[in-house]
């Protein structure tokens, strides 16, 4: 296994946006910057469709709370932006509140409380804005590899998005990707940072610098082994799988297909395959897939599935709509104060939350249930959500992918069969509030 590099990390406070500093500048004027509040970070729906979503980047966003520190370099970018008395007061800044959250890799349903920040005022709302960002970006890039996940079968996926996105939007979505069960990644950043598996052979460029199609194979094979996977559609697909079993023998690793009409062509390549004695490669298919196109493949014979623009985009929703709500704050009595914003399209509930997975007797989860100012009761098959992240300011919750990859299959398959259905649906299991 090789190991994982972690590269210097720099100030994440820069990551937010202008009015949450000017927020703390005035309410440190007029003395209430102090006070205890909880805020809260919730989807109000999922994404038109979807019947449930994954919670990533919950590792990630915890090095950005311990990142999140104001420097020099830091501070002089903020000259103007805020008084030199919020300067000062930013230079010793330190989050020392609490987080609960639910694990990486749990599912989620509209008004899940996906994070619950405990701290005072201007503590709590510097963080919101790089939350959101971790959080609906990887959340959103999880819950559409669940689905082509779930549409494989079994059969693996391989991320390869990189470039198709933001450079560091890419590493962070093979880690997401990963998370909801794909098996490797085309990055090599999300290899050397996270510990991601890699994989790759070559591409069209590769065959087309040779003098012939056969040229190319050899020398592929002879870098690499006959255990390769090699490229078989930059010219006819009939002559290149003959080219391929000729030059590897009967042992070849697999070809991959990157055009056509995927499900005829595979048919046609494994029926070929299996007439020249090569009755263990396998069939790779690349060419913007979604989980509708894997799901389309399920009877045909393809055994591993490259998918690129359609994740790192979120398969059409590439934000999942969370939001940072503050739900309680102290009141001029010492108490907490249950507060919400109330206006039409854009309603909350207020009150710090909790949440369970409530399950039936065969332990199929029946509902979402969250309670308000305290945790809802536990039927005897329920299983708690929110789990501690951050203690006093010091991370405690962090998981290993593997623990993250392991609580998704889990979390996954708890949820009723419908959840396996690429159609447009509701949210599989109802939310319940309980007060």
């Amino acid at each position: 296994m090789w190991g994982v590099t972690t590269p210097p990390r720099a100030s994440t406070a820069l990551l937010t946006d202008h009015y949450e500093l000017t927020m703390v500048q005035a309410a440190r004027q007029s003395g209430t910057a102090d006070r205890r509040a909880v805020f809260e970070l919730f989807p109000r729906r999922l994404p038109a469709g979807r019947r449930y979503g994954v919670v990533a980047g919950v590792d990630r966003a915890l090095d950005a709370i311990e990142e999140f520190r104001f420097d020099a370099g830091t501070l002089t970018a903020l000259e103007g932006v805020v008084d030199p008395d919020m300067l000062d007061w930013l230079a010793s800044y330190r989050f020392s509140g609490d987080v609960w959250g639910y694990a990486e890799g749990e599912a989620y349903f509209p008004h899940s409380p996906l994070l619950v920040v405990e701290g005072t005022f201007a503590e709590a709302v510097l963080l919101e804005t790089v939350l959101l960002s971790i959080y609906n970006h990887d959340s959103a890039i999880a819950s559409a590899a669940s689905r082509m996940t779930l549409a494989a079968d079994g059969r693996p996926c391989i991320e390869m998005g990189a470039r198709r996105t933001h450079e560091e939007a890419a590493v962070a979505a093979a880690r997401a990707a990963y998370v909801a069960g794909f098996e490797a990644t085309s990055n090599l950043a999300a290899r050397a940072r996270h510990g991601v598996p890699s994989t790759g052979t070559s591409a069209h460029s590769f065959t087309l610098l040779h003098d012939t199609e056969a040229d190319a194979f050899r020398a592929q094979v002879q870098a690499l082994g006959v255990g390769t996977t090699l490229l078989v559609d930059t010219y006819d697909v009939n002559e290149a799988v003959a080219l391929a079993v000729e030059v590897a023998g009967t042992g070849l690793g697999a070809v991959r297909l990157d055009s056509g009409d995927l499900g005829l062509v595979a048919r046609e390549v494994r029926a070929q395959l299996d007439a020249l004695g090569a009755t263990g490669t396998r069939i790779v298919v690349t060419s913007d897939l979604d989980e509708h196109a894997i799901a389309a493949l399920a009877v045909a014979p393809v055994d591993a599935y490259g998918v690129g623009t359609q994740l790192v985009t979120g398969s059409g929703h590439p934000t999942c709509g969370f939001v940072y709500k503050l739900v309680a704050r102290e009141g001029d009595d010492g108490e907490m104060v249950s507060v919400a914003k109330k206006s039409t399209d854009k309603h909350s509930i207020g009150g710090r939350k909790y949440a369970l997975r409530r399950r039936g007797p065969s332990g199929v989860a029946r509902a979402e249930v969250v309670g308000i100012g305290e945790a809802p009761a536990d039927d005897g098959d329920d299983r708690p959500l929110l789990v501690r992240l951050v203690e006093g300011g010091e991370v405690v919750g962090r998981a290993t992918l593997d623990e993250a990859r392991a609580r998704h299959r889990a979390s996954v398959a708890e949820l009723p069969r419908a959840v396996t259905m690429m159609s447009a649906g509701e949210a599989v299991i109802p939310t319940i509030f309980e007060d």
